[in-house]
């Protein structure tokens, strides 16, 4: 069985260009989307997506998956739920290889989220600093 995939675009670059994050990352496309779990048959909601340029002939890239909570401290269940959206897409064919994962709160994180090394745990600090 086959993972279901939708997403949802909010921001799409309107130039010719690419937009910039930085000046080490570009990115094409930035959205939200839905997932479906074939195994547990549950949906699994990312908050944030960034997919890389398109290029022709090539899997899609996805630079990041984000889940955001603003009043709920965030944990390794959040951790866990995009690290399985990862793997499903990778299934699906999209290119996942140097995707980021990371988690926005605006109440804060508990000690093992900040302690797994493979998500960046992004803060009011950090957003609004």
């Amino acid at each position: 069985m086959n993972a279901k995939t939708s997403w949802s675009s909010y921001t799409v670059d309107a130039g010719a260009r690419p937009a910039t994050i930085s000046a080490k990352i570009v990115y094409g496309q930035v959205g939200a989307g839905v997932i479906t779990d074939p195994a547990s048959r549950e949906r699994i909601e990312v908050d944030v997506v960034v997919f890389a340029p398109a290029t022709p002939g090539e899997a899609r890239r996805v630079l990041s998956l984000g889940e955001v909570k603003w009043g709920r401290t965030m944990g390794p269940a959040h951790s866990r739920r995009l690290r399985r959206a990862k793997d499903l897409l990778a299934a699906k064919g999209y290119d996942v290889r140097d995707t980021q994962l990371a988690c926005y709160s605006g109440a804060g994180f508990d000690g093992a989220l900040r302690s797994e090394t493979d998500v960046r745990a992004v803060g009011l600090d950090e957003l609004y600093g």
